[in-house]
């Protein structure tokens, strides 16, 4: 995620870094190429083009726009919820902490390791990295977890296991069991709702008519524009083109927001604090040390 302040008048002009810029430079350059073979055309042929007018353009374009203000409307809400999701991770396990603050902490401490290498495993899961070695950091390795289908979902339910064993040798109480179950329902909830969004993907087709509709209209634009503007063509397609390919690349990564580009969720950052929250309520004074941004990016 990006993590910078305003921009100011000097970031518009050359800052890079939180740009979209870098990933839509190849497409940029196209649009000029294209741009220029229109003026050379124009120069050279100008009858081949004078029938082309602006017109048609302007109707595509504001329907275009409008198409993609919806997609990246609908990316840009599965980002939200994912960031709401993991806010409520962040509540429940420090939630969770506080009300196993009466118990020993021999009995405890399991209890908070296993919740942060859930919580390490399930942002291993959604950005598809090694789920077993992120588990593995804060629990000792076992067949039973390890062999699971979802390790992290089976480290949950090893959490649920130790609070009932609580409850049944009478370590806590019946209501206080009830306000763990809470937590642990509500941690569940969350990785459900991360895992929906991570294997319900914006709708290929969706994407792919935004895709052609955009690299058409972009290439295009200039044909239409030489025979009123001549050399200056290429600086309003550009405009354009920055416009149009730039929202079309920012909802790609908004609609992944546990992916790992420069505008996704910093999941690395909220493990952290969530490890080092449960860490420190287990006991450990040895914590990890809290993920700043590097050059404006905080994973």
């Amino acid at each position: 995620m990006i993590v910078r302040k305003s921009p100011s008048i000097r970031d518009v002009l050359v800052a890079t870094r939180g740009s979209i810029l870098p990933q839509i430079l190849r497409p940029l350059l196209v649009v000029f190429l294209a741009s220029l073979i229109a003026v050379l055309i124009g120069e050279t042929a100008p009858g081949w083009l004078s029938p082309l007018g602006a017109m048609p353009f302007t109707l595509i374009g504001l329907s275009l726009s409008i198409f993609m203000s919806f997609r990246n409307t609908v990316c840009y809400n599965r980002w939200w919820e994912g960031r709401q999701l993991w806010g409520r991770l962040i509540v429940a396990s420090r939630s969770f902490a506080r009300q196993s603050a009466t118990l020993d902490r021999e009995q405890a401490a399991p209890l908070l390791e296993a919740l942060a290498g859930f919580t390490a495993g399930l942002a291993a899961r959604l950005r598809e990295k090694d789920e077993i070695s992120a588990i593995a950091q804060h629990c000792p390795r076992d067949a039973e977890w390890t062999s699971a289908p979802n390790p992290t979902d089976a480290i949950l339910r090893a959490v649920g296991m130790g609070t009932r064993s609580l409850a049944d040798a009478g370590a806590i109480d019946a209501m206080h069991y009830s306000v763990l179950e809470t937590q642990l329902s509500e941690i569940a909830s969350v990785q459900g709702g991360c895992e929906r969004i991570k294997a319900t993907p914006v709708p290929f087709s969706y994407s792919l008519l935004l895709h052609r509709t955009a690299y058409a209209f972009c290439l295009l634009l200039p044909f239409a524009l030489v025979a009123q503007l001549g050399w200056w063509s290429p600086l309003p397609a550009l405009l354009v083109a920055y416009a149009f390919f730039g929202l079309d690349a920012l909802g790609d990564e908004l609609g992944d927001p546990f992916g790992q580009d420069e505008n996704d969720l910093p999941l690395d950052a909220m493990v952290r604090t969530i490890e080092r929250d449960l860490l420190h309520a287990a006991g450990h004074r040895d914590l990890p040390p809290a993920l700043e941004p590097k050059d404006f990016v905080l994973l």
